[in-house]
């Protein structure tokens, strides 16, 4: 596959993931709590954008801003610091109010409050019966919305005190959807030579993905960042679907090499993927993805290999057969290169491997490294 193939399956691919991102809905939270419960921190923690710098955002109501970032498919309605005077506490729920009400009106289902975050310091050491119980207790069931609510337990430095405020908010029998303890970030601790590492923000985000319509759901996983293994899991659904389509490509007995409508579909796998990770991939390294391993002149020789290879295996093949082989090379190969993609993205995600070094030649080295080893992994389940 010469240069120009490769730059036209790379302008392919970057189109797809351009309208990807752009016709994805939004994931709606709103994030209420007392002040100085790490509201910020925790929105930082979560998602893959710093969304709540000091200074950004656009104000929705007196009390409420907008959080939002270009390509990170997420609205973050973000409440000032509640008050537990009764004249703050009916502010305040007025705001949320008018804010759901307000996103009903507009009909449209991408933009309608999905979740409500509630936050409680876990070091207060509990929840205020005739305050705090109280106004989430109204929260939740007051009949403008049926938003479900997590009460989110912020600064749990102590697993032991989390999970004891957790059971005594349990014995107030709210209607919340779950109770979640979170440290959103290490935790420096004096004299002690290990920081209490972060830990609750990866179950948060599979809470909260669980309450979500499905029309959100995509954007959710692409906007986090807490939950690497919900991106894992997503991106490999995209894989099995991309497999069984390129099976029945694969049936019409052509050599791998020379398919392009095979070639497409995977180029549209490799933009899905990317995608759900939420990593901004320019063209050149798009670019260098596509040459290093869907565009080697490597791998189509491995399909051409394969495809003799598992032959042999079925004697007196005719062309249903053929076809069949084919359908079954393509599959292998289609699944070597999603598990070795997927591989690619976790690294960039991880902060492993740097997004930029996909375009310089250890970049590709290490790409190509995966790709063998993971069609070798492919190959093993055939046999």
């Amino acid at each position: 596959m010469d240069k120009v193939e490769i730059g036209n399956l790379a302008k392919d691919c970057y189109k797809i993931l351009e309208k990807e991102i752009r016709e994805m809905n939004h994931a709606n939270i709103i994030i209420t709590g007392k002040t100085g419960v790490g509201k910020s921190t925790l929105i930082n923690s979560v998602f893959r954008e710093k969304l709540a710098e000091v200074g950004i955002g656009r104000p929705v109501t007196k009390g409420i801003k907008l959080l939002t970032k270009e390509n990170v498919p997420i609205r973050i309605y973000d409440t000032k610091g509640l008050e537990l005077g009764k004249d703050s506490q009916k502010e305040t729920k007025k705001e949320i109010h008018d804010t759901i009400n307000q996103c009903l009106r507009t009909n449209d289902p991408d933009k309608y409050i999905d979740v409500i975050w509630y936050c409680v310091n876990t070091q207060s050491a509990r929840l205020e019966e005739n305050g705090e119980a109280k106004w989430i207790d109204e929260l939740s069931n007051t009949g403008f919305t049926s938003v479900p609510v997590i009460i989110v337990l912020t600064k749990a430095y102590s697993k032991k005190q989390a999970f004891e405020l957790k059971k005594e908010i349990e014995g107030y029998n709210l209607n919340v959807a779950a109770i979640v303890p979170v440290l959103a970030e290490n935790f420096e601790l004096d004299g002690s030579r290990e920081p209490i590492k972060a830990y609750g923000g990866d179950k948060l985000i599979e809470i909260t993905f669980q309450l979500l319509p499905e029309s959100s759901r995509k954007a959710f996983v692409n906007a986090q960042r807490a939950n690497v293994k919900m991106k894992s899991a997503t991106a490999r659904k995209i894989v099995a679907a991309t497999v069984a389509a390129t099976f029945g490509e694969g049936f019409v007995p052509i050599p791998f090499g020379d398919t392009p409508v095979l070639m497409a579909t995977q180029v549209g796998m490799i933009a899905s993927i990317t995608s759900v990770y939420g990593i901004d991939l320019n063209k050149a390294m798009i670019t260098a993805i596509i040459s290093s391993i869907v565009g080697s002149s490597t791998m189509a020789l491995i399909g051409r290999t394969l495809s003799a290879n598992l032959l042999k295996l079925i004697p007196g093949y005719g062309s249903v057969a053929g076809g069949l082989v084919s359908g079954a090379t393509a599959a292998v190969l289609t699944t070597a290169l999603g598990e070795a993609y997927i591989r690619i993205m976790e690294l960039v995600a991880s902060g492993k491997m740097k997004k930029e070094d996909l375009a310089n030649k250890k970049g590709i080295k290490t790409m190509q490294s995966i790709f063998k080893n993971e069609f070798k992994n492919a190959l093993k389940k055939t046999k």
